[in-house]
């Protein structure tokens, strides 16, 4: 199990199932907040759902309104479980902040060389650090 110290941008504690995107995610109009299924057309996570996963991407993009969609996504419980930026911006920040969601960034290893799809992770930014087990070694 490696553990990856990291910057706390909202404070909680999760963990599940990692899901890696190397695109940015624009969440206005480009996610269901109904079924946290991604709708940006040629997104590499379109038809996807991130509901229930530790999301990985490396920021967020497109304007102020994807924040209230983060936000619905905490508290529809649709949306991850928590997210783990390379650089995370405003946009996610705010929305992470007021739906109480886990998110961290500047983590002191490249997530993308630490974490695959389906590793399980524990995101605790409360202590600032990220966790993760291998998919298979649980």
């Amino acid at each position: 199990m490696d553990r990856i110290k990291c910057r706390i941008i909202s404070k909680g504690k999760a963990e599940g199932e990692a899901l890696l995107c190397s695109q940015p995610i624009g969440f206005n109009f480009s996610v269901d907040v109904e079924t946290g299924v991604v709708t940006e057309h040629k997104h590499e996570l379109e038809n996807v759902s991130i509901k229930d996963k530790i999301l990985v991407f490396p920021n967020g993009k497109g304007s102020t309104g994807g924040s209230y969609v983060v936000y619905q996504l905490a508290r529809l419980k649709t949306g991850p479980k928590a997210i783990i930026n390379k650089i995370c911006e405003p946009i996610i920040a705010v929305g992470a902040i007021i739906g109480d969601l886990p998110v961290v960034d500047s983590l002191e290893t490249d997530p993308y060389a630490v974490i695959e799809n389906g590793d399980h992770v524990t995101v605790d930014a409360i202590n600032g650090f990220v966790e993760v087990t291998k998919r298979g070694a649980q």
